[in-house]
């Protein structure tokens, strides 16, 4: 039996978990969200907790989904009421970011600015702009309720520059950690 699936989850005041069928519906001050769940996994409702079981311990496949659709409903409720956040950095002399009209523009580089559409549930927080020089990078913050959204969204912006391990220039989550290469060093002749 999984480990993970085992523990209830504590549903916290001011959220709402309503179940009809296999779809789960949580709604909270930060929003709603819904999970439908596989029919192999019970999910019950009940004393302000939500207890996953599974009637058949025995099946590996069943197991793994048992863990699986705690850890999403974990989320959710944790989602509708503290949200998710992802600190985000970009490095590199020049390189700038700006949210113009539902979308996140990206000067890092390239000819052209890169522009993502930022989904409907995420929120941007621009909190330097520019970078300057590759001591102080720019940086942003990426909110939402919904943690699979935040870390989709997040994964394509980083998509557009990686960090680049000799200068460490390019986009970066701000707890990563870049490893760093040396340059050719030139030998002096005799």
């Amino acid at each position: 039996m999984s480990r993970i699936g085992k523990k209830a989850i504590e549903i916290p005041g001011g959220v709402k978990v309503e179940r009809s069928g296999q779809m789960v519906t949580v709604s909270g001050p930060k929003g709603t969200l819904q999970l439908e769940c596989r029919p192999e996994v019970e999910v019950k409702v009940a004393d302000n907790r939500i207890e996953v079981t599974n009637p058949t311990p025995e099946d590996r496949h069943v197991r793994a989904l048992h863990g699986t659709t705690r850890a999403l409903l974990s989320n959710m409720v944790t989602g509708v009421s503290a949200g998710f956040q992802k600190d985000m950095q970009v490095f590199g002399t020049g390189y700038n970011v700006k949210e113009q009209g539902g979308k996140l523009i990206l000067q890092v580089g390239y000819a052209q600015p890169a522009e993502v559409a930022i989904p409907k549930d995420v929120k941007v927080e621009i909190k330097t702009a520019a970078a300057k020089g590759n001591d102080v990078p720019a940086a942003f913050t990426l909110n939402s309720s919904s943690k699979q959204s935040l870390g989709q969204f997040a994964a394509e912006i980083r998509k557009i520059k990686p960090p680049e391990p000799y200068l460490g220039k390019g986009i970066r989550y701000a707890d990563e950690h870049v490893a760093r290469k040396e340059g050719k060093a030139f030998a002096s002749g005799g």
